[in-house]
């Protein structure tokens, strides 16, 4: 039977974790670390199964750190819950006081002038209007207007006249 790793913690991971715990000169046998990988990882799903049940019984989709804490006493760990909340505590703390550096969001500048199909060049961005009145006003005409007149010829709007008229 091969293994998903993606299911297991790693194991360089708790590797480094034992070695703390273990004298110098103590040596851990692959297969060891193997059981301990499983029996971590099966330890941790079956903490977080329980809290988030416990966030579905109350509509909530975010597991929280209180909702794992309540989980492990829940499920008779209560040894478990004061070191937990220690370093809990002191995690927000650290947050608080040292908030990690937020990444910069890189956005490019509105573009200030749109390019219409099927006129040569550009034309300015619409300018700002009172919407109650924006075909009164010259800029708005000139805006919609401007880059059609004088182009001679293309038809439409009959006569000879300009097809715009009726916006002036």
């Amino acid at each position: 039977m091969k293994r998903d790793p993606d299911q297991y913690m790693p194991i360089a991971t708790l590797t480094r974790i034992m070695r703390r715990v273990l004298p110098d000169h103590a040596k851990v046998a692959d297969d060891a670390k193997e059981t301990i990988q499983e029996c971590v990882s099966e330890f941790i799903s079956f903490i977080t199964n329980e809290a988030n049940e416990r966030c579905h019984r109350e509509y909530r989709r975010t597991v929280t750190p209180n909702d794992v804490v309540s989980a492990m006493e829940g499920l008779g760990f209560g040894s478990y819950v004061e070191p937990l909340t220690v370093f809990i505590n002191k995690h927000r703390a650290q947050q608080d006081c040292c908030p990690p550096p937020r990444q910069a969001t890189h956005q490019p500048p509105p573009p200030q002038m749109a390019r219409l199909p099927g006129v040569d060049g550009y034309v300015p961005s619409p300018p700002a209007v009172d919407v109650a009145n924006y075909l009164e006003m010259p800029q708005m005409r000139d805006y919609f207007v401007g880059p059609y007149r004088g182009s001679g010829g293309g038809g439409g709007g009959g006569g000879g006249g300009d097809q715009f008229d009726h916006f002036k």
